[in-house]
């Protein structure tokens, strides 16, 4: 039998997952400021102090007007952002 075939087989994992984060928008719309950036983020315990890069999932629904200022958000989060009367900036 080949020796491809007798290794067992493995899954690929990023090993850029540890630098990269996912924030729900209800998890946004529970903080008390009004402009929200990574430092916000780690400040609040919403991500890890080790995390670079935060994306917005639309998860949940946010009724005041944030801006986002460096961080991602997914098409429904930003049009859910938008219809709020928020901003997202990318920096």
């Amino acid at each position: 039998m080949p020796l491809a075939r007798r290794l067992p087989k493995r899954g690929f994992i990023s090993l850029d997952r540890a630098f990269k984060a996912e924030v729900r928008l209800s998890d946004i719309a529970a903080l008390p400021i009004d402009t929200v950036d990574m430092l916000a983020l780690k400040q609040a315990g919403l991500v890890s102090q080790m995390t670079r890069s935060a994306k917005v999932m639309l998860s949940g629904e946010i009724d005041k007007a944030v801006k986002l200022v460096g961080i991602a958000a997914t098409k429904g989060a930003r049009a859910a952002i938008e219809a709020a009367g928020g901003s997202l900036v990318e920096a």
